[in-house]
């Protein structure tokens, strides 16, 4: 694994490896199959840059649950968000009553997940959970509760693991971050 990368002629340097992401990820798989247990969870992933997380998370779900899909969009190809979020795909699944888990790759300004919670429990939930890989404290504009935490961060800019720059490198195996 590469500890350094150049993106659109920019230095990134190695921050989360792709065995310290897999080990966090299956702690999280664990503890929500444990506090979803005897439910059947519908878990939301917010496109494009959670499916990576997404899918490696879904595979370590024991439980009965549903999978949909969101897809917004805030940040177009700049490395900080617009603050402008909308909602390019809809959920095609019925959540009154359900227990809802959506799962993001990264809570910065909060905008997406104030967004996503105010359309969820207009359609009265049994109950709503966010799960995180990334969570960027000191970037929060909007605080809301996040119940699953893969790893606290700071404020720098991190791409991989489903994270782009410019829609390009969410391929990359491990999140890197920009060189300082």
């Amino acid at each position: 694994m590469n500890k350094r990368i150049t993106v659109n002629g920019e230095p990134f340097v190695l921050y989360l490896s792709e065995k310290k992401i897999h080990e966090r990820v299956k702690q999280l798989g664990r503890k929500l199959n444990k506090d979803y247990k005897g439910k059947v969870p519908i878990f939301i992933g917010v496109l494009n840059g959670s499916f990576i997380f997404f899918a490696d998370l879904i595979r370590e779900i024991t439980i009965d649950c549903e999978v949909d899909f969101f897809k917004l969009s805030s940040y177009g190809d700049a490395k900080i968000s617009s603050g402008d979020v909308r909602l390019l795909k809809d959920l095609n699944c019925e959540v009154t009553g359900r227990d809802i888990v959506i799962v993001e790759d990264i809570v910065d300004s909060g905008l997406s997940i104030d967004f996503i919670k105010k359309l969820i429990l207009q359609q009265n939930p049994k109950s709503f959970a966010v799960v995180t890989l990334l969570y960027k404290k000191d970037a929060i504009k909007i605080p809301s509760p996040i119940e699953y935490i893969g790893f606290k961060i700071p404020s720098d800019f991190v791409i991989g693991y489903g994270l782009d720059y410019a829609q390009k490198v969410r391929n990359l195996r491990a999140v890197y971050t920009l060189e300082k």
